[in-house]
């Protein structure tokens, strides 16, 4: 992976708890920052199908190693191009430790 493929921006979302007049908590998105991505739909794979079925479309995303990209949890969403992703997986380094993967898929329909 080179800087030059990572050809669209993300939007990083952390999920940020808070609680209501009642009591309850609520759950929110907040936007830690923007970074440069690379995204790759999951290609074949009974899996990848039958998530495809599901309306919902996995994808690798690649972003460059960063103190912000290091703290991505499973628990974070993305966007990309108005879409958003679960982020599926903690994300791991590549062998020269200079960007992260990640698995992440969309929402089904409801």
């Amino acid at each position: 992976m080179t800087a030059g493929q990572l050809t669209k921006r993300a939007t990083l979302l952390e999920p940020v708890g808070s609680v209501d007049a009642d009591g309850q908590v609520i759950q929110s998105w907040a936007d830690r920052g923007t970074v440069w991505c690379n995204w790759k739909p999951r290609r074949g794979g009974e899996a990848v199908m039958q998530a495809r079925i599901e309306s919902r479309n996995p994808a690798v995303i690649t972003v460059r190693a960063s103190m912000l990209t290091r703290r991505i949890t499973s628990e974070w969403r993305v966007r990309i191009d108005g879409r958003e992703f679960d982020v599926q997986e903690d994300p791991t380094e590549t062998p020269d430790r200079a960007f992260l993967e990640f698995l992440a898929m969309t929402k089904g329909a409801k």
